[in-house]
Formats: structure tokens, sequence, C-alpha cells
């Protein structure tokens, strides 16, 4: 097995959020596992959406792989954002109520600038899997990936990617997760030293301004209802005290530092 990042990049983003108001559609702040997913299929050559009710095929065959997230050149986990208004005046997306087609104005927050080292945990034996791996050591991509639309095309340079040597061994001391983690309630109430839900799974002996980002993140799909299945996603500079149970972790030996893959 290798484990690599590479470092996806795009002007411009739309992560777009299923639960919308009447007059905006909103995004997400980070990219999430399957939005990546349909990143990686578009890199492998994997088909999209076909037909309604049914997955693409890169879901059904990229739905296993570990992946991992974090955040690049972000303020403390959070992207600048910004509205864009436009019509859709092909008559095909709206109608009046007499049933007659008419203008569709649209509002989408945009995402300016994200930026995210993407970890993959790659078998190379396995085909999808090895051409996944070379294809994105040789910034290549059979279909043009892009973010959330088809407006917002994204990249990443040959020298942005890394292999690492890893381990799943366990920390002894308090220890620092670069990438985007996830926390189920099991391990929360399992965290010995946890009194509370929340920062008191975090170290916070150190004189450096700390910061914590959370959100509620997609991290797979309910296939019989078709719908995202989220979870409570974290994101810190503080360290995590050592009797931290958190599944999915990776240590990179070199850097010293553990990233979840899930």
């Amino acid at each position: 097995m290798k484990l690599i990042s590479f470092d996806l990049r795009a002007d411009m983003g739309f992560l777009k959020k299923p639960d919308i108001n009447e007059k905006i559609y909103l995004t997400y702040n980070m990219l999430h596992k399957p939005a990546l997913l349909g990143i990686l299929g578009a890199i492998a050559g994997l088909k999209g959406y076909e037909k309604n009710g049914e997955f693409p095929e890169y879901y059904h065959k990229l739905k296993h792989l570990k992946i991992g997230i974090e955040p690049l050149d972000s303020d403390k986990g959070n992207y600048t954002k910004t509205t864009v208004t436009y019509n859709n005046s092909s008559g095909f997306c709206n109608i009046d109520k007499d049933d007659l087609p008419c203008n569709l104005v649209i509002t989408e927050q945009i995402l300016l600038k994200p930026a995210f080292r993407c970890y993959l945990l790659l078998d190379t034996t396995n085909e999808i899997e090895n051409v996944l791996y070379k294809r994105i050591v040789n910034q290549e991509a059979e279909y043009l990936p892009y973010f959330g639309k088809n407006d917002f095309s994204a990249w990443w340079e040959r020298n942005s990617v890394h292999e690492y040597v890893y381990s799943e061994k366990k920390s002894d001391s308090s220890f620092q997760i670069i990438s985007i983690f996830h926390k189920d309630d099991t391990s929360i109430r399992q965290s010995k030293e946890s009194l509370t839900e929340g920062f008191d799974l975090f170290s916070t002996e150190t004189e450096k301004p700390l910061f914590f980002y959370f959100e509620k993140l997609p991290i797979g799909f309910n296939e019989s209802l078709l719908q995202y299945e989220v979870a409570d996603f974290a994101y810190t500079s503080a360290k995590l005290k050592k009797d931290t149970l958190l599944r999915d972790l990776y240590l990179l030996e070199a850097e010293n530092v553990y990233v979840q893959l899930f």
C-alpha cells in the first residue's frame, strides 16, 4: 500500500449543500469525500452520473478508498466566499404559475481559491488504483477535474505529489492531526481524559494561538435513500490528548504528525 498526497487547487469552487433556502444555493467550506471521489474518478477515467437513481461507476469502484483532506492556504480552516447571481433563460429549468417556461434567477455562494492536500492510501496491485497512482504522479487526468461545477476546473502540480513512510502506531504523548478528522460518539465516550464533549479532547498546553474549526460534512452516501451520510468534522492547530481514541489515524513518520484516512 502506498500513501501519497497531492495539492488540489482551483480559482473557485462550489460544493453544493443539499439543504438550501429559497434565495441562495450554499456551498460546503471543506472539500468532502464524495466530491473528492468524483475528482479521482475523472482522473482515472471512470464514468460519472448517467441515470437518475443510479450511482456512477466511479462511486462503485472508488468508495472503498481511504482518503484524507488537509486545507491549504485557509484562514484557520475558512475560505473566502462570495455570491454570484445569474440568469438561466433556456426555459428548461423553471416554469411559471401557468406551467410555461420562464427565466430562472440563481444565486450561488462560491469558494474563492480553495486548496486542499488530498491523501490517498492506494493498493497499486489493483488495476484502477494503479492507474490513479500513475496519473496523479504524472499530473495527468482522463477527464477535466473540477470543484463541484464544470465551470471551476481544478489542477495540481507534479511537484506537489508526495509519498510517505507511514505507520498506524499510537502516540505515547499529545499529538497533532494535520488533516480534518471526524469523531463519533464512541470515540468521545472512550477517551479517558474527556470530561465534556468537544474541547476536552484537545491539549491546550502551548503559547501559540489556537484555532478550532468544525463543520458537518458528507462522508459517504446512504445507498437506499440516495442521500449524503454526514459526520461532524474538526480541524485544529491544537494537539490532541494522548488517550483520545480516534479511528483510522496514520502517522507520517518523517513529519511526525498524523492524518485521518476515512
